[in-house]
């Protein structure tokens, strides 16, 4: 194809795309079936456009930018490592163990054979995607069932969250290129493994310390010496690139290196996320995505037709029931809190199947027709999974929010429920705050709350410091009448001014190991009152229920 006829597919695709798109939102319909669906009218059926290795390239492109927004916005590193002890990362490791072993009874010949011909890390690689659950899905379904303040809505986002991690690290591992397992395993297969899971380790590490460590201070330094217009932008862009080559340098698939690219810097400051991604998340929503998406139009046919009806049945009924049956029953054993609302949240897929499908094609893992059977697949998941969720929520017994602190709570949650709010949207600026000149006594007696533990203390009107309940503890009872409040305060605390995210100061909370954070006016820099964590999300959630 000339380099004509390849600007005038992919300026037909992103038209094409971005106008179904425009459609498909007045229906309340995923954007992604629009870019797919205009890929296929272009494609398969008018035959104007076709996929070329000059449109192949700049489809690989998309699919590098599509996983590293993948890890910005939905992976929550921090929350699955805050819940590898307890039931709850139990239940979830059981129901994508479990449905990978169904998923693998049809991907392998050991006991159906579809004849997929696939070789084991290959069927592995396939049951992995037939057992990823979406984060990014379940948290819309949350959000608009006002959910995100409940015991439930919280143990659902934590076991996908963990769900979907462990999925993607297994098909990283399967995908590997330095992973070659065949049905015989012998001590050198055993030695590639574990060459395989150190490298990745390494490789993880490496990308988390240069993206949470030197990247911000390196973009900072660059800004102040250079002055370069959109120069977060660039660097951040071929950062990128430059990870997803040495994933590939190392055997791990591109993608995989460009999802814990993204993960890694969803832990940095939401005002420096703010900052720096906008320019990628523009050209990625309005050119990369939807070519990408598109080019899974491209690739869809009618070939699964072709596919004898025992493979169709098995292929869509199998993972389906095993996934579900899986989530159940890991949800039972562990004695979940409504353990089929938690089973139909981890049935829930998104657009990230879809990538992961393509990414298979592309590396022809599987082939046209099991491709176009499985997109198809897909695409019912995610219309109809949210309804599921939806429905399992309503055979519950609403639970009142409680007052008490959430803690624990997985900062993907956050992001979610908080993105885009300042402190000033937030802040009460009537709220009284106990006098430095109160003895500790009057304070306790007074001014004690149930489930507060931080107070934000002031003189006169100024600040003055925080005063913590754990610290009043080591003083005998004896002595609270003769001793002042100021006496126990801690000095040179963190704050807040009107114009912070309050992600941010949220974060700062959990640095400094504060429930509350007195707030300063932006532009004055005078005392104005506090936050207090366990009532950000409250407020928040109460308002999305409101609207």
């Amino acid at each position: 194809m000339h380099i004509q006829e390849t600007l005038l597919a992919i300026g037909l695709l992103i038209i094409g795309a971005k106008l179904f798109e425009g459609v498909f939102r007045r229906f309340g319909l995923n954007s992604i079936i629009a870019y797919a669906i205009a890929g296929v009218i272009l494609g398969p059926i008018t035959g104007i456009v076709e996929a070329s290795e000059e449109t192949e390239v700049i489809f690989g492109l998309g699919i590098f930018v599509f996983f590293f927004l993948i890890g910005l916005d939905e992976l929550d590193i921090k929350g699955f490592v805050a819940a590898i002890r307890g039931k709850i990362f139990l239940a979830a490791t059981l129901s994508v163990l479990v449905s990978m072993v169904i998923s693998l009874a049809v991907t392998t010949d050991f006991i159906i054979d579809l004849g997929l011909n696939l070789n084991f890390a290959q069927a592995m690689g396939l049951a992995a995607v037939l057992s990823l659950s979406s984060l990014g899905l379940v948290a819309n379904v949350l959000i608009d069932e006002g959910k995100l303040n409940e015991p439930v809505g919280v143990q659902i986002f934590t076991v996908v969250i963990i769900a979907e991690l462990l999925a993607l690290f297994l098909l990283g591992f399967a995908i590997s290129e330095r992973f070659h397992l065949d049905d015989h395993v012998d001590t050198n297969d055993l030695l590639n493994i574990g060459l395989v899971i150190a490298e990745i380790v390494l490789f993880s590490v490496a990308v988390w310390f240069v993206s949470t460590k030197l990247l911000p201070r390196v973009i900072a330094s660059l800004h102040r010496i250079l002055q370069v217009p959109q120069l977060s932008f660039g660097v951040l862009l071929g950062g990128l690139f430059l990870v997803v080559f040495g994933a590939e340098l190392v055997g791990l698939h591109g993608s995989i290196g460009a999802l814990l690219f993204g993960a890694a810097l969803s832990s940095l400051p939401y005002q420096v996320r703010h900052d720096i991604t906008p320019g990628l998340k523009g050209a990625a929503e309005g050119f990369f995505i939807p070519l990408f998406f598109a080019s899974a139009g491209l690739q869809l046919s009618f070939a699964f037709l072709e596919l004898p009806i025992l493979t169709i049945v098995v292929l869509t009924i199998i993972p389906f029931f095993g996934k579900f049956a899986a989530s159940l029953i890991s949800a039972f054993l562990v004695r979940l809190e409504a353990p089929l609302v938690t089973a139909s949240g981890l049935m829930a897929k998104g657009v990230a199947e879809i990538a992961l499908l393509i990414l298979l094609l592309q590396s022809h893992i599987i082939d046209e027709s099991v491709f176009s059977l499985l997109i198809l697949v897909m695409f019912a998941y995610i219309l109809i999974t949210p309804v599921g969720i939806s429905a399992a929520f309503k055979r519950i017994k609403p639970s009142a929010p409680s007052s008490a602190p959430r803690r624990g709570l997985p900062p993907s949650m956050l992001r979610f429920a908080l993105d885009d709010i300042k402190v000033k949207d937030i802040l009460d600026t009537h709220r009284a705050h106990p006098d430095q000149s109160l003895n500790v006594k009057t304070f306790a007696d007074q001014w004690l709350l149930p489930h507060q533990h931080d107070y934000v203390v002031v003189d006169g009107g100024d600040l003055a410091g925080i005063v913590s309940i754990g610290m009043l503890r080591y003083l005998p009872r004896n002595e609270w009448d003769t001793t002042m409040l100021n006496q126990t305060l801690r000095h040179n605390t963190p704050t807040a001014t009107t114009e912070d995210y309050v992600e941010d100061a949220l974060q700062a909370m959990t640095e400094n190991a504060i429930t509350v954070l007195p707030v300063l006016d932006a532009e004055t820099n005078r005392f104005i009152g506090s936050i207090a964590s366990h009532e950000v999300l409250e407020m928040v959630v109460d308002d999305a229920q409101g609207h």
